[in-house]
């Protein structure tokens, strides 16, 4: 099949590569022409596992191109998506004026019949006003269809391959056809997993998929309050809950608080459109309030922990990402850390395998930022483990011991035993490990 892919950010570059991996034409289109230059390179400009072999393979192969002209795309394509950013506005909405731009730019261009497809995460309604921007500047037909994605940083490739579900918002049962060929390599033994319904529900759906894990994840830090309380080790607690299977394990872990470039703006845009349609979701209202708090749980261990102490300490920092397998610093739990650390007077040494240079842009040279973990863990009075990267989660704990100024280590990722630990000589702090902080 022939498709275009309108946006070469973190959605639509993964979209257009795995398209391509399945045999199809993919034209992928930016405005931005340095970024449409590296990628002709072969650079990819975001850390994503696998993406770019992927990238690299299928333009060897002359099933990918990069092009900057909107009028090349549509005109190779049978298929359009748009998957272009949709940040957060003033009022926490979603901005919506780089898909409405992209929508009447399409109208413009439109010369044949296309199937629009809405692949950015927009608020319900969006699909309409699409529809309703496109036909605002062409006579020619089209259809609309909205197509959310479910995709997680770090195992993006992995998850578009190899899907849990597909929602397709149509009631056009030619555009369910379409739709049902264009995917269906990816589910070749599971095609229960194709969900087809209408555009409205889809649109509310990855809202509400986001909201779901966003309210485990806050109950967790809640649970973990009460159990550093009244002595209880939330590790122990999860496997309890989580052995229900009404209930499960995933995303009932506790730590610092979600961030990244999804469920704070998505938390966000659904708690503003429900209000703009005369509702209020207290429950997700809580939710956003509990991460809002649990984003300065890591400070107040620090300050805690080193009191009067911390103004001139040096701190160590391993994992700069919001999580690990990706170079996104986004509502990192790291930035509230660092920039609280900096206002008291703190030097901060940081080490992460693969956000460097994203935090570089952030806070410049007001941090060190060291090649390896013993080196940001040298002369500091606490090390504060912020990211699960695997390499952190088995150190050499006699080199860290010895590196370490105090051996004083606040892990917002629970990676280590704390029994072990006190047997190691570190003073240690997790998240609802069971010792008041």
């Amino acid at each position: 099949m022939r498709i275009a892919v309108i946006g070469t950010g973190y959605v639509g570059l993964v979209a257009a590569a795995c398209f391509a991996e399945t045999g199809n034409d993919v034209v992928c289109m930016d405005r931005d022409e340095e970024k449409i230059a590296r990628l002709r390179r072969g650079d990819v400009p975001i850390h994503e596992p696998g993406l770019a072999p992927m990238v690299q393979r299928n333009q060897a192969d002359g099933r990918l191109v990069f092009t900057t002209a909107l009028r090349e795309a549509l005109e190779h394509a049978a298929v359009v998506f748009i998957a272009v950013g949709t940040p957060e506005a003033e009022d926490g909405s979603a901005d919506l004026s780089a898909v409405l731009a992209v929508a009447r730019e399409i109208g413009r261009a439109l010369t044949s019949p296309k199937l629009i497809v809405t692949k950015s995460t927009v608020p319900v309604g969006t699909a309409e006003r699409v529809r309703q921007a496109i036909a605002g500047e062409t006579s020619v037909p089209f259809s609309i269809c909205a197509n959310p994605e479910f995709l997680k940083q770090g195992a993006a490739v992995d998850d578009f391959m190899r899907p849990d579900r597909i929602i397709v918002g149509s009631d056009e049962p030619a555009v369910r056809s379409v739709m049902a060929e264009l995917y269906a390599p990816f589910i070749l033994r599971g095609g229960e997993r194709m969900i087809f319904m209408d555009i409205a529900s889809a649109e509310v759906t990855k809202y509400a998929a986001n909201a779901m894990l966003a309210t485990r994840i806050s109950f967790m830090n809640q649970i973990a309050l009460l159990c550093e309380a009244v002595g209880a080790d939330v590790t122990h607690v999860r496997h309890g809950i989580g052995s229900d299977r009404r209930i499960g394990r995933e995303f009932l872990y506790p730590g610092p608080g979600y961030g990244g470039s999804c469920l704070p703006k998505d938390m966000k845009a659904i708690l503003r459109a429900a209000h703009d349609h005369g509702i209020e979701l207290e429950l997700l209202r809580a939710v956003h309030t509990v991460n809002e708090q649990q984003r300065q749980v890591l400070f107040r261990k620090v300050q805690r922990a080193l009191g009067a102490e911390l103004r001139g300490a040096t701190i160590g920092i391993w994992g700069l990402a919001f999580k690990a397998d990706t170079d996104d610093i986004r509502s990192s739990p790291a930035v509230p850390l660092i920039d609280a650390l900096l206002a008291c007077g703190a030097t901060v040494q940081a080490h992460d395998p693969e956000a460097i240079a994203s935090a570089r842009r952030t806070f410049g040279d007001r941090i060190r930022y060291l090649e390896t973990p013993y080196a940001a863990a040298a002369g500091a009075h606490a090390l504060v483990v912020v990211t699960e990267w695997r390499m952190y989660r088995t150190p050499d704990f006699a080199r860290l011991r010895a590196a370490l100024k105090r051996p004083l280590i606040i892990d917002a990722r629970n990676l280590y035993d704390p029994d072990r630990m006190a047997a190691s000589g570190f003073e240690y702090y997790g998240i609802g490990r069971g010792r008041p902080r």
